[in-house]
């Protein structure tokens, strides 16, 4: 199992939800943390409650529907010199459930796919080249679940776009200390998921996260984190690395 300790993890959609919930998890292995929201305020809660487990922190602000944001968001990472070890894609963006679904409008694609794919794609490539040069990595990126609903074309296909990129990216740093893998929360009572969802958000821990701790070598999985509910994160690191299957 990678030990974190020291190590700088990046999480995107850190003030709420299950972001919110993988931040103090990652805190509490000893991980430091950059924090990104929408707006620096909405994680300033998440940041005391981090750093008062001890480790560094910070926050960094980006829409992530404007590229330029995400590119600045990323600049200023690199100018405050921080190594980012570790990415947890996990913002995302659920923009409407149509009953029309033969009316989904333009607009569901473009705005689900500049938040749920190229936002995270920027992201990788980013930082994926300076963990291939040092030796390491690790990339979880966010997925879903969601089948055979048109109701959610515009979500549903961002993430397929997503799973397709992350899992083509793996096949090139498959076998190396590198991994990029993705794992998929399940429907969860968040913001996104709403009200009626069947699983609360701290279900999907350490599911949702197994991929930042695994140690072997493989890329281009899916993990389902309701797989690992309830489970410790030794055990799930184990069930993950003996039954994490290629997407």
């Amino acid at each position: 199992m990678v030990e974190v300790k020291g190590k700088w993890a990046l999480i995107t959609g850190a003030s709420r939800g299950i972001g919110y919930l993988s931040a103090l998890f990652m805190a509490e292995q000893g991980c430091n943390l950059v924090l990104h929201s929408r707006n620096a305020e909405h994680s300033k809660h998440v940041l005391e409650e981090v750093q008062a487990k001890g480790v560094q922190a910070y926050v960094v602000a980006a829409e992530l529907s404007d590229a330029e944001q995400v590119v600045e968001m990323l600049q200023e990472i690199d100018a405050k010199g921080t190594q980012i070890d570790i990415v947890l894609n996990n913002a995302g963006l659920q923009i409407a459930y149509r009953t029309e679904f033969f009316k989904t409008p333009v607009s569901d694609y473009l705005e689900s796919y500049k938040i749920n794919t190229i936002a995270p794609a920027m992201i990788c490539y980013h930082f994926l080249p300076k963990m291939i040069e040092r030796g390491f990595g690790r990339v979880v990126n966010t997925t879903s679940g969601i089948r055979l609903e048109p109701e959610q074309a515009g979500y549903s296909a961002s993430k397929a776009a997503l799973d397709k990129i992350s899992i083509d990216l793996g096949s090139k740093v498959n076998g190396t200390d590198v991994t990029i893998n993705l794992a998929d929360p399940g429907w969860c009572r968040t913001d996104l998921g709403g009200p009626k969802a069947p699983n609360s958000p701290e279900s999907a821990i350490p599911g949702i996260l197994v991929g930042a701790f695994v140690d072997d070598k493989k890329s281009g999985r899916i993990f389902s984190a309701q797989d690992f509910s309830g489970m410790s994160l030794k055990d799930a690191v184990v069930k993950a690395e003996t039954c994490g299957a290629p997407y």
